[in-house]
């Protein structure tokens, strides 16, 4: 009995010895994958990762330019990525002058690390034409607008109308130009220099920026930045874009100028907004109704979901242009 009880004893301690041994073997081969994979990881700097692979990034501003966070956050990601160079997609009338400026210097942040080339796809104005001039290179259709370079400040004045129906407005204020001027109140001449200043100011940096990005000076910049939209044709002996052609030339440029082969896939990069590439119709209708006090009214039946378009209220100075 006591020579059956050893014999089991030995059993059991070669089972737990086996066990043990299996556990340490399994644990020093994890060790070693997580080892191997961080070694490849890091000596291919993480290359074999989706969206890391190399690429071209495209970008797509489409719609009303507003506030930019989440595509401001867009090109960051892009400038960690494997991407070898960007290409923005324009299809814009502009948008706010905050905004577009907050787009330009992220673009130009991006531009130091990749090359950056704008295509128009029909229209780069105003708001997205400052976008534009945040890429190295520009490309254009023939047919397409672009410029429209100028500030623009919109008020509505309903004083005549209260006149008409009788109703009287009452205010309260610190200053005569505090909410100056409103749509209430004919606007006063002092009231009317105050947001011209506001506007020349902007346009001023506005037509500097235009001098320095694309060295246009003298009679030139006078005649680029008067505020009309051009051809791309038109466009082209003015120095507002660098090309005629379409998302074939801006690669043929990458790879001639960059050194990026066009063999490389182009890889669409989206915000949470995405899918708004003629959001900025509804989004013009629903500003113009919204000077005329209708804002809500144009949200509810032109954009009933809160989608893009809904989201296009403009407030402040603007750099855009639409039809009157």
């Amino acid at each position: 009995m006591a020579g059956t009880a050893i014999e089991v004893d030995e059993l059991l301690a070669r089972r737990r010895l086996r066990r043990k041994l299996v556990f340490w073997r399994v644990l020093a081969l994890l060790i070693l994958l997580a080892a191997g994979f961080g070694a490849f990881f890091w000596l291919s700097n993480g290359a074999f990762l989706p969206g890391n692979a190399p690429h071209v990034a495209r970008v797509k501003i489409g719609g009303l330019i507003r506030n930019e966070r989440e595509r401001t956050k867009l090109l960051e990601a892009i400038g960690r990525s494997g991407a070898r160079a960007v290409i923005l997609s324009i299809d814009s009338p502009g948008g706010t002058v905050v905004g577009s400026a907050a787009l330009y210097d992220e673009l130009r942040a991006l531009a130091k690390k990749k090359p950056v080339v704008a295509v128009v796809e029909g229209m780069a104005a105003s708001g997205a034409y400052i976008a534009a001039m945040g890429a190295d290179h520009i490309v254009a259709p023939r047919n397409a607008l672009v410029g429209s370079i100028g500030v623009i400040f919109q008020f509505p004045n309903f004083s005549e109308l209260m006149k008409t129906v009788g109703v009287s407005y009452e205010e309260i204020k610190s200053s005569p130009l505090k909410a100056a001027p409103n749509m209430f109140d004919p606007p006063t001449e002092e009231a009317r220099a105050a947001i011209r200043s506001l506007v020349e100011d902007s346009y001023g940096w506005f037509k500097d920026l235009v001098s320095q990005r694309r060295l246009i000076t003298g009679d030139k910049l006078a005649e680029a930045s008067d505020g009309r939209v051009f051809t791309g044709h038109q466009a082209l002996p003015l120095r507002l874009i660098d090309e005629i052609g379409d998302e074939d030339t801006a690669r043929d440029w990458l790879e001639r100028e960059r050194g990026v082969p066009k063999s490389l896939p182009v890889r669409d990069w989206h915000t949470e907004r995405a899918g708004d590439e003629f959001g900025w119709l509804s989004g013009i209708a629903i500003h113009l109704m919204s000077l005329i006090g209708l804002g809500d009214f144009a949200h509810a039946i032109i954009d009933p979901t809160g989608g893009v378009a809904a989201q296009a209220r403009l407030d402040g100075l603007l750099a855009l242009w639409h039809p009157r």
